[in-house]
């Protein structure tokens, strides 16, 4: 394989989360980050979490997450109750509608690819694994955050800067 089709491939895995992200936004009114919002809380035993639990689960900063949560209780999407234990804090709840939604909305990209990486042998896995680890150090993004969402805003770091 020529270095091109490399990165031809690259570029195809990354036009097709771009627009998969465009086209969820436009079919359902989400970004992938509320999407996945509400697909971790359909995980979660009684439909609810902690802000912390979805934080760590987005792997994004307490202000994004904030965000996220407020656009989707307008959206009656999901609401937030108060713990039982602690009245100080919140429990965040999907609702029905937020339920009936994701009936609606297909698997994310990186949902279908984890089904596809969980059929593999495990050496087919580690060579996978291990072409992705050159690529990441060719580019020099080993401290690019591995949220699983892109997000505007994020810097890639400087590799002369080093």
């Amino acid at each position: 394989m020529h270095s091109t089709q490399i990165l031809i491939n690259l570029r195809k895995i990354i036009r097709s989360v771009n627009l998969e992200s465009k086209r969820i936004e436009k079919e359902f009114g989400l970004s992938i980050p509320q999407l996945l919002c509400l697909i971790y809380l359909n995980t979660k035993e009684g439909l609810k979490a902690s802000h912390k639990e979805i934080k760590d689960y987005l792997q994004l900063n307490a202000s994004t997450v904030t965000g996220i949560i407020s656009r989707l209780e307008k959206k009656a999407l999901l609401q937030r109750l108060p713990k039982q234990a602690d009245k100080r804090l919140r429990l965040i709840a999907l609702t029905a509608t937020g339920k009936a939604l994701l009936d609606e909305t297909p698997d994310p990209l990186h949902q279908r690819l984890s089904k596809k990486l969980n059929n593999l042998s495990p050496g087919q896995l580690q060579e996978l694994e291990h072409a992705f680890e050159r690529i990441i150090g060719f580019l020099h993004l080993e401290k690019v955050d591995a949220a699983p969402i892109f997000t505007s805003g994020a810097d890639i770091p400087d590799p002369e800067q080093d």
